[in-house]
């Protein structure tokens, strides 16, 4: 229950702040280090770092522990660990570049 409120106060933080293409896979079963990889983008470093910010935010207020967060300062990739949830901001290019959804493609994308 918790955890899927985490998943929900995330993607909604995300969706705020306008990010794009946000998709959710159900990592349960494939990954050890999540249960869930939140993948979304923005269209610049500044859009990519407000949305990891207001993630954090919107978490913390919920009661929820950031453990990491990783490549705010570049604003290029930005991965926010939520400990059953993890959120990867990309920059548009750099989301083509590494592709997670082809890398995980084994994941199913769950409907939030």
């Amino acid at each position: 229950m918790r955890e899927r409120q985490l998943l929900e106060t995330a993607c909604k933080a995300a969706d705020d702040k306008k990010a794009e293409d946000l998709i959710v896979l159900n990592m349960k079963g494939i990954s050890l280090i999540a249960d869930y990889f939140i993948i979304c983008h923005g269209n610049s470093n500044k859009q990519v770092q407000a949305i990891a910010r207001e993630i954090k935010e919107k978490v913390e207020k919920q009661g929820f522990t950031v453990k990491r967060l990783e490549g705010y300062d570049e604003g290029k990739w930005v991965l926010v660990d939520l400990g059953d949830v993890v959120a990867h901001i990309f920059h548009r290019e750099e989301r083509s570049y590494y592709n997670l959804e082809r890398l995980w493609g084994d994941a199913p994308i769950e409907n939030i």
